[in-house]
């Protein structure tokens, strides 16, 4: 049996909260197309950002480790499908329609230059008089201009609520600008979940990878409220080692206690507000979307310990003091010389302007090709 797009909608219709986005009821696309006859217009959308360049370059851009650091931590790409499939979780749980999380969470980090946070503070500070960087807004810039492939329009003209979920993401470390899609009303139920999905998938797996890594030991867990939770949960004690199954059975622990938490928190928010539509719940003066107190109150001491023993980790703040300057030179040496760049990036100049050229063309670089770009225009033993 063949289920068209009509037909998906309705399931929608029937499997969906009152107060959840359907697909059928969406404001579309800024230039108006024919809808797919067998895919819902939120499917189409997950589709076109999945094939996109710019996507696939998630594969080799920093997530906490540069890609050459290991094959086994996370990237980019590996956790925005993290991202995904917690999203997907929670939104399955709700009532919440799953495919619009998905592509809120597959598109959410589109826009991250090379090496993590480091290099977008580096972009940031070189585009400070040009209209700034973040990326965020770089992320709405790639869906909506820079990838070329449709002819009649440009970007990948995605759904209304497609692009208003990525607007306002917002986490600890991202901050939305949504002026042009509604600034006074919060994030749909969809961005609300794909919000607190990277969170809780990063908190997790950073923690993963920092342990996995060495930098962060088991020991100096011992106290923080969650971890030791966890631990006694599945019956470990302070003095056992931590091989990697149980490091793996920690981890699993964790992702599937928050997400439990997420999912009945969110449930009485919702039950309190009674909202009954989608609008209604975006004109609440709070999300409905976050943890119970006592885990936000756990999440924020493993937070603070991530940030503290991870993130200023002297190995990480190292490599982060180098990536910085080789993405400050590499700008500063297009910017004093436009025909070091590539013909083709050239001639985007006389309509983006110089510096915001060459701000797309750095931040769309993989780790790996900005440190060989690096070595191109500053090593003299490496030819161009």
């Amino acid at each position: 049996m063949i289920y068209t797009r009509q037909q998906l909608e309705e399931f929608e219709a029937q499997q969906l909260a009152s107060y959840a986005i359907h697909s059928k009821n969406s404001k579309g696309r800024k230039f108006p197309e024919e809808e797919a006859d067998l895919r819902t217009r939120f499917q189409r959308d997950r589709e076109r950002i999945l094939h996109t360049t710019a996507f696939r370059r998630l594969e080799y851009k920093t997530q906490v480790f540069i890609n050459h650091e290991g094959d086994y931590y996370r990237t980019r790409l590996t956790h925005t499908l993290e991202v995904a499939q917690v999203g997907r979780s929670i939104a399955r749980s709700l009532g919440a329609n799953e495919d619009l999380v998905e592509t809120i969470c597959l598109a959410h980090d589109l826009g991250h230059p090379p090496f993590g946070h480091s290099g977008e503070s580096a972009l940031a500070k070189m585009m400070s008089d040009y209209g700034g960087f973040n990326h965020n807004n770089h992320s709405l810039r790639i869906v909506t201009v820079l990838e070329n492939r449709y002819p009649d329009f440009p970007g990948l003209n995605l759904s209304w609520e497609v692009l208003e979920g990525m607007v306002k993401h917002e986490t600890d470390y991202d901050q939305s600008d949504a002026q042009d899609y509604d600034p006074e009303l919060r994030g749909h139920l969809e961005a609300q979940i794909a919000n607190v999905a990277d969170e809780l998938a990063y908190t997790s797996h950073d923690l993963d990878d920092g342990l996995r890594s060495g930098m962060i030991t088991p020991s100096q867990l011992d106290g923080i409220a969650i971890w030791e939770i966890i631990n006694e949960s599945i019956g470990r004690r302070r003095t056992d080692a931590l091989d990697e199954l149980s490091r793996h059975q920690i981890i699993r622990r964790l992702i599937n206690f928050e997400i439990t938490d997420l999912v009945q928190s969110i449930d009485r928010y919702l039950r309190k507000s009674n909202v009954k539509t989608a609008l209604d719940l975006q004109k609440l003066p709070y999300n409905v979307v976050g943890f119970s107190e006592d885990m936000y109150r756990r999440n924020r001491e493993l937070k603070d310990f991530l940030f503290n023993n991870l993130y200023r980790h002297y190995r990480v703040v190292r490599m982060a003091e180098k990536t910085e300057q080789i993405l400050t030179r590499i700008f500063t040496a297009y910017q004093n010389t436009p025909t070091a760049l590539p013909p083709a990036i050239q001639q985007l100049i006389p309509d983006r302007g110089l510096e915001r050229t060459v701000c797309d063309y750095i931040a769309g670089m993989t780790d790996r090709f900005a440190i060989d770009e690096y070595q191109r225009l500053f090593d003299v033993t490496v030819l161009p």
